[in-house]
C-alpha cells in the first residue's frame, strides 16, 4: 500500500488532464466535433479509399479521385502488423480534438518529472505548455499530424534525458516507445526539429562527459540509441519506406524539367524554392508575441469587440449594432510578416517570467542546452529575415530545404521554454533567502522592463499591414478611413496587450515575494502562480478555439455538399475525371464526389502539378482530353457552379497510330503542346529504351479497347485489334506497385505523355489487367512486426530485470 501512495499523484494529474481537456474542448461530449479546415480536405482527398475500405474490407493503397491517381501512402492508409498505431490509439482514448490535447500534456508532465519536478508543479508546467496558442490553434485548423507529432516529442526528449543521465535501462526503454510513437504520428517536419534539439542535447552531454572523463561510457549509451533508434524505425518500416517510395515522385522532390512554365530557364531544379520555404517567416520584431500575443495584431480574423475603435468606426458609418457586431468579430488585425496567421504564437507572459527567473536561479547546466535550443529555433524561424544562418541551413544541412513555413520550428522554442520556466519555479523554492531575492528582483526588472520599453517604443511602430493597400483600392473613398482605423485598433491591441503582460509579470512576481516573506506557503504559492499562469494562456486560446468552432458531427465527417452541377455530373455512370477550374489543383471539393485531376496534399505528384503548370494553366484542351476530363465546372457571372460537358475527352484508353520520340523530360513536356494526344504518343526513349521500337502503328477504325472493371487498385480491359498496337491509358504512370498482365501474363508498360500509362499490344482479342501490389508494403510489414516483436521482449525483458535488482535491493 505504501508503494501505491507514491502513484496517487500522477493518478490525480492524469484525471486533471482528462478533465481539463474535456473541459476546454467540453461540445465533444455532446457529439460534436471541431471543423478543421484540412481535415476537410483530407476527407475530400481520401473519399474514395474510405469507401473502398467500407465496402470491401481491403485497402486500395491507390486512389484515382486526386491527382488523375496516386497512391494513398500520405491519407491515412492501414497498414499490416501496424502495432504501433494500435497503441498509440489506446493512448489517445479521448474524442479529438481533447486526445491530442492531452497527449500534450502526459508528454510534458513526463519530461518534467525526469528533471524530478514535483507532481504539483510539473501539472502546471504541463498545462502551461498545452496552452501554448500555438499548439491550440493548429488543431482549430486541423494540423493533426503536427499536434500529433509535437505531442510525442517531450516523451521522446526524457527518454534521451534519462539514458544520459545513466538511467539505461527505463531511458532507453522510453526512447524506443516515444521515438516509435513520433515516428508513427506522420509529420516528418516536426520530428526534423525535434532532432535538431536532440543533437543541441547531445552536444551539451558530450561536452559534460568529455569534461568527467566519462568518454568511456558513450559507447554504451550510443548501442542504446543506436537500438531504440532501429526498433522504432522498424515498427514504422511501412509507412517509412512507401513514404521514402513515393517522395520520389512528389513535389518534394528535384524536378526534372530545365525550364520553367513561362520558358525561361530555371535557376534551380530544387523541389522548392528559396521564397516557397521562407515565404512564412517570423518577423524579428515580431517574435515579442511570445511574451504579448496581440502586439502585430493577433490574427488575419480577429473578434476585436464591442469595445474597440473598430466597433466605433463601423457605428460611426450607419452600420446597426448587430451589423458593427457581426463585422467586429472578424478584423483583418494582423500586421506582421508573415502572409496569413491564424493566431499569435504566444507562451504567456507569467512563462516567460519564470523562463527568466530560471536562468538567474536554476543551478543545473542543462538548462543551457535548452536555452540552446529555444535560441537556435527563434533564429531559425526568422527565415528570410535572417539570411546568414537560414541560408546556411537550406544549402548545407541535409534535409532542411525540404521543408516549408519555417516559422513553424517555432515549436522547439515552445517546449524549452516551459520546461526552463518549471525548472526556475522548482529552483526558487529551494535556493537560499538571499539567491531568492536576487533573482526575483533581477527577473522581475528584466521582464517588465522589456514591457516598458516596448510601450515607449510604439511610436516606432506603423501599425501598417501587407493588405491595407489592398483595402485601400477596394473600398474606394472609404478605404482611407478604414485603414486609419485599423491602425488605431491595432495601436489599441498592441498597448491592452502589453499592459495586460505587464501587469501578469507584477502579479506573479509579488505572489513569489509574499512567499519569500512568509506570508504565503509553497503550496499556495504554487497553486496561485499557477493559476495565473495556465489561466492567462487559456483565455487567451479561447479567442481563436472556442465552442463556436465547433459543428454537428455530420458537418464535420461530411464536409461537402453536392451542388447541382456535382448532381448533374454524377448521373453519368461511366468512367471519367472531372476538372474544377476553382480549386485550381488546390481544393479537394471536386475529389469528394468525382474522379479529379485536382487535390488538396503538401506532397502531390509532381508530374501532374507540372502538366498543370505547363499545360492546363495554359488552357491546353488535348492534355484534359488524354486525362478523359469529360467534365469542367466553372462559375457563372452569379458564382454558381455550372458543368461543362467536354465531348472531346480521349476515353478510358485508345490505340494511336503515331510514336514521337524524344531524348529529355524537357522535349516531352514541349511536345505536349501542339499534340493530338489521339493519334500520337510522346515517348521518352532514353528512359525507356526499347520500349517501343516502331515510329508508326496501323490503327484500324474497327480497332476497341474498353474499360470492363474498375476499382482503385484494379482495372479490366477489353481489347480487340486486327493489328498489333500501342494502347495509351488515361491512368498516371507510377513504376512502384502497378503490374500489367495481358491474357494472365505479365508484360511491361512505360509511360508515354508525360503521365500517361502505355503498352504494345499483341493483334486479337485480350484481356489487360492492371493491379496494384506495392512489394514496399508487404517488405515494410514484416519488419514492422518484427520489429515489434523484438520491441516486446526488449519490454518484457526490461521489467524482469528492472523488479528483480529492486528485489535484491
Amino acid at each position: 500500500m505504501k508503494n501505491l501512495s507514491k502513484f496517487y499523484p500522477h493518478v490525480l494529474a492524469i484525471i486533471g488532464f482528462v478533465l481539463i481537456s474535456l473541459l476546454y474542448f467540453h461540445p465533444v461530449l455532446q457529439g460534436k466535433k471541431v471543423f478543421q479546415s484540412d481535415i476537410a480536405q483530407y476527407i475530400g482527398m481520401a473519399k474514395e479509399q474510405t469507401d473502398f475500405r467500407k465496402t470491401t474490407g481491403d485497402e486500395p493503397y491507390w486512389t484515382d479521385s486526386a491527382f488523375g491517381g496516386m497512391p494513398t501512402y500520405q491519407l491515412g492508409a492501414n497498414y499490416p502488423n501496424n502495432f504501433i498505431k494500435q497503441l498509440d490509439s489506446v493512448i489517445r482514448f479521448l474524442p479529438r480534438p481533447a486526445d491530442y490535447l492531452f497527449l500534450y500534456f502526459l508528454g510534458f508532465y513526463i519530461l518534467l518529472r525526469v528533471f524530478k519536478v514535483d507532481s504539483l508543479k510539473a501539472f502546471f508546467g504541463a498545462l502551461a505548455f498545452g496552452f501554448s496558442t500555438y499548439l491550440i490553434i493548429i488543431l482549430g485548423v486541423g494540423h493533426n499530424a503536427k499536434a500529433h507529432a509535437i505531442a510525442y516529442m517531450p516523451m521522446v526528449v526524457a527518454g534521451v534525458i534519462l539514458v544520459f543521465q545513466k538511467r539505461y535501462l527505463v531511458g532507453g526503454l522510453l526512447t524506443m516507445v516515444a521515438a516509435a510513437l513520433e515516428i508513427n504520428a506522420n509529420h516528418f517536419q516536426m520530428t526534423y526539429y525535434l532532432l535538431l534539439l536532440l543533437l543541441v542535447i547531445g552536444i551539451y552531454y558530450l561536452i559534460q562527459y568529455a569534461k568527467n572523463k566519462e568518454i568511456q561510457n558513450l559507447d554504451k549509451i550510443a548501442g542504446i540509441f543506436a537500438i531504440a533508434g532501429i526498433l522504432s524505425i522498424g515498427v514504422n518500416a511501412t509507412n517509412l519506406m512507401a513514404t521514402s517510395e513515393y517522395a520520389k515522385y512528389s513535389t518534394r522532390s528535384d524536378s526534372e524539367l530545365t525550364f520553367n512554365p513561362d520558358g525561361a530557364k530555371k535557376e534551380s531544379t530544387n523541389a522548392m524554392s528559396y521564397d516557397y520555404i521562407t515565404e512564412y517567416s517570423y518577423g524579428i520584431a515580431e517574435s515579442l508575441n511570445l511574451i504579448a500575443p496581440r502586439l502585430f495584431g493577433g490574427s488575419n480574423h480577429e473578434n476585436v469587440g464591442e469595445n474597440s475603435p473598430m466597433y466605433e468606426f463601423i457605428s460611426n458609418q450607419g452600420a446597426s449594432p448587430s451589423q458593427a457586431k457581426d463585422f467586429v468579430s472578424s478584423v483583418p488585425t494582423y500586421w506582421g510578416a508573415q502572409p496569413i496567421v491564424a493566431a499569435p504564437a504566444y507562451i504567456g507572459a507569467i512563462v516567460f517570467f519564470l523562463f527568466v527567473l530560471a536562468m538567474f536561479i536554476d543551478k543545473r547546466k542543462i538548462k543551457y542546452a535548452f536555452l540552446a535550443g529555444a535560441l537556435l529555433s527563434l533564429f531559425l524561424s526568422w527565415g528570410k529575415y535572417f539570411p546568414a544562418l537560414t541560408d546556411f541551413f537550406i544549402n548545407y544541412v541535409p534535409m532542411y530545404n525540404k521543408f516549408r513555413a519555417v516559422s513553424s520550428i517555432q515549436v522547439i522554442l515552445e517546449l524549452c521554454i516551459p520546461v526552463l520556466a518549471i525548472l526556475g519555479l522548482q529552483s526558487f523554492f529551494t535556493a537560499d533567502e538571499k539567491e531568492r531575492w536576487s533573482a526575483l528582483w533581477k527577473s522581475a526588472a528584466i521582464t517588465l522592463g522589456i514591457v516598458v520599453l516596448l510601450l515607449f517604443a510604439k511610436g516606432m511602430f506603423s501599425f501598417t499591414g501587407g493588405s491595407d493597400s489592398v483595402y485601400l483600392q477596394a473600398y474606394g473613398e472609404m478605404g482611407p478611413p478604414f485603414v486609419a482605423a485599423l491602425k488605431e485598433q491595432r495601436a489599441a491591441m498592441y498597448m491592452s496587450d502589453l499592459l495586460r503582460s505587464g501587469g501578469l509579470i507584477l502579479v506573479a512576481a509579488g505572489v513569489l515575494w509574499l512567499f519569500t516573506q512568509n506570508k504565503l506557503s509553497q503550496i499556495t504559492t504554487v497553486v496561485l502562480v499557477g493559476v495565473l499562469m495556465v489561466g492567462d494562456l487559456f483565455m487567451v486560446d479561447k479567442n481563436y478555439v472556442n465552442s463556436d468552432s465547433f459543428v454537428s458531427a455530420r458537418q464535420a465527417d461530411v464536409p461537402f455538399e453536392a451542388t447541382p452541377a456535382d448532381e448533374h455530373i454524377l448521373k453519368d455512370t461511366t468512367h471519367y475525371r472531372v476538372f474544377e477550374v476553382e480549386g485550381n489543383m488546390s481544393s479537394a471539393r471536386a475529389s469528394y464526389f468525382h474522379k479529379s485531376i485536382g487535390g488538396y496534399h503538401a506532397a502531390k505528384p509532381r508530374k501532374m502539378q507540372q502538366l498543370f503548370d505547363y499545360q492546363i494553366a495554359k488552357n491546353n484542351v488535348g492534355v484534359l482530353n488524354m486525362l478523359n476530363v469529360k467534365y469542367v465546372i466553372q462559375k457563372d457571372d452569379q458564382g454558381n457552379d455550372v458543368p461543362l460537358k467536354n465531348p472531346e475527352a480521349n476515353g478510358n484508353a485508345w490505340f494511336v497510330s503515331d510514336v514521337k520520340k524524344v531524348n529529355t523530360p524537357d522535349e516531352e513536356m514541349k511536345a505536349l503542346d501542339k499534340l493530338n494526344t489521339k493519334t500520337t504518343a510522346v515517348l521518352n526513349q532514353k528512359e525507356f529504351s526499347g520500349a517501343v521500337k516502331e515510329n508508326t502503328f496501323v490503327k484500324d477504325s474497327t480497332a476497341t479497347i474498353v474499360l470492363n472493371t474498375y476499382k482503385p487498385n484494379y482495372l479490366k480491359y477489353t481489347s480487340n485489334n486486327p493489328n498489333k498496337g500501342l494502347a495509351v491509358f488515361s491512368e498516371v504512370y507510377y513504376p512502384k506497385g502497378w503490374k500489367a498482365t495481358v491474357d494472365g501474363k505479365e508484360v511491361p508498360h512505360f509511360a508515354v505523355n508525360y503521365v500517361l500509362r502505355a503498352m504494345e499490344v499483341p493483334a486479337g482479342k485480350h484481356t489487360i489487367e492492371f493491379k496494384f501490389e506495392p512489394e514496399v508494403i508487404k517488405k515494410g510489414s514484416t519488419i514492422a512486426l518484427v520489429s515489434f516483436l523484438v520491441m516486446v521482449l526488449l519490454i518484457v525483458a526490461g521489467i524482469y530485470f528492472d523488479n528483480k535488482k529492486k528485489k535484491a535491493a
